[in-house]
């Protein structure tokens, strides 16, 4: 099969490096992609492999790409040609593509609209209001108590679109700085709903519009600085599984939020008014961020397609043939699939730029020494800011540059795998938080210090 992956970051190297091992994977383009997929695949026994230099939002030219290659998936790692229409106008080709079309991202790509859908199919999420006007925003502020008060811009802002203010006052500030440009149109309008308290858990699915398969769950770390403190980021590091997503609370997830959220889709899928609300034609990868409050688990937010670094650690444990899944959910034939995971923990530390999320410098010499073999054959360099400079040469290109990554058969050893792996790659402003998995860590340490 012939597979066009869409996207340049860490996600996609993990998910070309997955795709990769599939028996019936013979040609792989990647568009950006980056040096890592360009790497990774040069040592695979595909006959075709190359980097296609058409940016992830230019859908009109990927779509004459795919069908001028008779390329037999599309799988689209970011969210915004996906916003754009890019499954849509594939479609349209009869080409498969492993992404919902442009309603289904409106799960993503507007927090309103996913706000309002989950209030109308009875997903518990939290209590909430929506403003297109910055002077009705601040006026609900002043009618809530103190406390802290969650503030997102409704569109896309990278991951960063979201503050958790302590104060009202730092809740107003919010609403004006996203209403006044800091991003873009993202911020014309914005969601104010209430903080809850409780673990996060990210739960990612596989799904064709009619079935959905959860695959482990994943905690993200998405402030910047060590016990979570500092900036939201596009997330610092994941470790999965997640020990407090018990068997109990899988369960109540299950029926509170991944049957509801099924039977919608599924009812949306069935439906021929192109014109309906919800006619989302959902196929594709669909994130839940979950909050498990004392009152049970309810819905953070939702993505339109994997989750980055969250990838990063599911793709090293899933067993299961990438190509086969994806493309049933291309194809609408989800229900016959089943997943397998190794019986091992897997950590991902994200190494990113000095300064990030705000202001960083770029272009700096990448160095990588020798790896032991022991340690490379479980631990993997999934480039996410990289690029090659005019000599060719390896340098930094983003916020976040790589996502390192563990697997063991305990967490502390896939903890000390993922660690010494980044060890062996160096470049100027190299910044990362050394407490990835610190709450899973302090679990295990009160789980035997019971017994």
């Amino acid at each position: 099969m012939k597979v066009l992956l869409i996207g340049s970051g860490g996600r996609e190297h993990a998910l070309a490096w997955k795709l990769a091992q599939s028996p019936r994977l013979t040609e792989l383009y990647a568009a950006p992609g980056n040096p890592g997929i360009e790497t990774e695949m040069s040592g695979t026994g595909i006959t075709k492999t190359r980097l296609v230099p058409l940016k992830a939002a230019d859908v009109d030219e990927l779509a004459a790409f795919a069908e001028a290659k008779s390329v037999d998936l599309v799988v689209v790692g970011p969210e915004a040609p996906l916003a754009l229409g890019l499954a849509d106008r594939l479609r349209e080709k009869n080409i498969p593509c492993f992404g919902p079309g442009a309603k289904g991202a409106l799960l993503e790509s507007s927090k309103k609209f996913a706000k309002d859908f989950m209030t109308r199919h009875g997903i518990p999420t939290a209590a909430y209001r929506a403003f297109s006007s910055a002077d009705e925003g601040k006026k609900y502020l002043r009618s809530l108590p103190e406390g802290p008060i969650v503030v997102k811009a409704d569109g896309l802002a990278q991951g960063k679109g979201v503050v958790v203010a302590e104060t009202l006052e730092e809740a107003s500030s919010a609403v004006d700085a996203m209403m006044n440009g800091r991003f873009g149109d993202a911020g014309r309008e914005v969601v104010i709903e209430e903080c809850m308290t409780g673990e996060e858990v990210s739960l990612l699915t596989f799904t064709d519009g009619k079935t959905i398969l959860p695959m482990l769950p994943v905690q993200d770390h998405k402030r910047a600085g060590e016990g979570d403190t500092g900036p939201n980021t596009g997330g610092m590091g994941t470790y999965a599984p997640v020990s407090v997503f018990t068997p109990e609370v899988a369960k109540a997830v299950d029926a509170q939020i991944v049957r509801p959220l099924q039977n919608a889709l599924r009812q949306n899928a069935l439906r021929q008014d192109a014109l309906s609300h919800d006619a989302l034609g959902y196929r594709g990868c669909l994130y839940i961020g979950l909050m498990l409050t004392p009152q049970g688990p309810k819905v953070v937010e939702f993505n339109a397609r994997f989750g980055d670094p969250e990838t990063q650690v599911l793709m090293p444990l899933l067993e299961t043939d990438l190509l086969e899944v994806t493309y049933a959910c291309a194809t609408g034939d989800l229900a016959g699939c089943t997943l397998k995971w190794r019986d091992e923990k897997a950590v991902c530390v994200v190494l990113a730029s000095l300064g990030y999320p705000g202001e960083y410098r770029t272009g700096y010499a990448i160095r990588e020494s020798p790896v032991p073999e022991d340690l490379a054959q479980n631990s993997w360099l999934f480039h996410a800011g990289t690029a090659r400079n005019a000599q060719g040469g390896l340098v930094t290109a983003g916020g976040r540059v790589f996502g390192v990554t563990g697997r063991a058969k305990t967490l502390e050893e896939a903890i000390a795998r993922s660690y010494a792996r980044a060890a062996h790659v160096e470049f100027q402003d190299r910044a990362f938080r050394r407490d990835i998995a610190h709450r899973e860590i302090k679990r295990e340490k009160t789980q035997i210090n019971r017994k």
